[in-house]
């Protein structure tokens, strides 16, 4: 099972590394998952992108649920729109959050 600790300290930095493409998508996402933490990924351009633990000054999109529902989608990011329509998942901007599935996938 995906852990939400190792994700962000781990996984998120070594995709961002891998696929420098994604530092540019004009976005700051702050996820917020109950039961675990909350962290900032920065999309807004190569020289500021990155993960950091804690919330965001200027997010264009906040990610909101608890840590079983998100290693859920993790483990299984088509369990994703599920999660949303049962309102276990919550996106402020649902345009930007849509932008996530090329980080999950």
């Amino acid at each position: 099972m995906a852990d939400t600790n190792e994700f962000f300290s781990e996984y998120l930095p070594q995709k961002l590394k891998d696929n420098p493409d994604l530092c540019t998508m004009g976005a700051v996402f702050q996820f917020d998952i109950k039961g675990a933490g909350t962290w900032t990924l920065d999309l807004n351009g190569a020289d500021t992108a990155g993960v950091k633990e804690g919330p965001a000054d200027n997010a264009t999109c906040v990610i909101t649920t608890d840590k079983g529902t998100w290693e859920g989608i993790l483990d299984n990011p088509s369990k994703a729109m599920q999660a949303f329509m049962m309102g276990k998942l919550k996106a402020s901007n649902i345009g930007q959050a849509t932008k996530l599935q090329q980080i999950l996938g």
